[in-house]
């Protein structure tokens, strides 16, 4: 049996990550990757690069892809929780511009893979949260792009609890990104896959 609970969602390729836990009274023990048992669940990825970040209450991170070396991305959170979501932006996909997102947290240790062709985000949920995340291509900022993190004909339901969008911490660039129309009227998205 493998060490991992597979959940699909709404969008195909995008699944929730329930690893086993062995806990005692010294604390658990949990493998957060395997390549046999992912590819047991059809999870054929070749990781490449591990990434970190620390971030306080009422940071949002993203929405972000990548125009060219785009990336398939594990992520998880190891302290704290997050409300993580990828937005597709797959051409010709019949979810084109549709959200899934869920919690994911220190304490029930899920774990989010989102395939290529996707932007992705976070919201920090907890006082602070520590999020970490493979991916398979390199980072290339030369071909970073961005997608409007409250754009409207994506809706995305972000549980702000007791903040409002005007407490949100996103960097200046994060809060200049285009929003799903603006990002179809050029090129870039038939770039994403």
């Amino acid at each position: 049996m493998g060490k991992f609970k597979k959940i699909e969602t709404s969008i195909d390729g995008v699944v929730i990550l329930e690893p086993s836990v062995f806990g005692d009274n010294r604390g658990y023990f949990m493998e957060t990757y395997n390549k046999a048992d992912f590819e047991e669940l059809g999870l054929n990825y070749n990781f490449v690069q591990d990434n970190q970040s620390k971030s306080k209450k009422g940071v949002l991170r993203g929405l972000h892809f990548q125009k060219e070396n785009t990336q398939a991305k594990l992520v998880r959170c190891i302290k704290g929780e997050v409300f993580d979501v990828a937005v597709d932006l797959r051409p010709g996909s019949k979810t084109y511009g549709k959200w899934e997102g869920v919690i994911i947290s220190e304490e029930n240790k899920k774990m989010f893979m989102i395939p290529k062709g996707f932007a992705h985000g976070f919201l920090v949920l907890s006082d602070e949260a520590e999020f970490t995340y493979k991916c398979d291509d390199l980072y290339n900022g030369s071909a970073e792009g961005g997608l409007a993190w409250n754009d409207p004909d994506v809706a995305i339901k972000w549980p702000f609890g007791d903040l409002t969008p005007e407490d949100l911490i996103t960097s200046e660039k994060d809060a200049k990104w285009p929003s799903l129309k603006e990002l179809k009227e050029t090129d870039l998205f038939k770039q994403l896959v």
